[in-house]
């Protein structure tokens, strides 16, 4: 009975470090993650990062729109043609700081291929 009880005590300690590593785990995986934030107490959705298995979905619905908008371009384009796709005034470069914004996150989360010269391309 001794024995039983030293081997229940055994996997009791085994157990419990299974599961610290199990939540230490979890805790770094979430750190990783991008999660929602909040500003102002307004939600803000943030850019995710683009996986093995794409989900445009996950983006803003804006976001969408610009990847849309890149992908459908022959070529490289700038900011300032993706803002006359979407109709905004292009002709004061200040107006288009946002739109190139979004661009840049898009490339810095892996969704475009930013180039020189300020272009962004698809990634296929």
């Amino acid at each position: 009975m001794r024995a039983e009880r030293e081997e229940l005590v055994i996997a009791e300690r085994v157990l419990v470090r299974l599961a610290e590593q199990d939540r230490a785990a979890a805790e770094a995986a979430a750190a990783v993650a991008p999660a929602p934030a909040r500003v102002a107490g307004r939600a803000v959705l943030l850019v995710p990062h683009r996986s093995e298995t794409p989900d445009e979905a996950a983006l803003p619905g804006d976001y969408r729109k610009i990847l849309a908008i890149v992908r459908a371009a022959d070529g490289p384009v700038q900011a300032k043609a993706v803002g006359e796709e979407l109709g905004l005034e292009v002709s004061a470069r200040g107006k288009l700081e946002p739109l190139r914004a979004k661009l840049t996150k898009l490339a810095d989360r892996g969704w475009l291929h930013k180039r020189p010269g300020g272009r962004f391309t698809a990634r296929p």
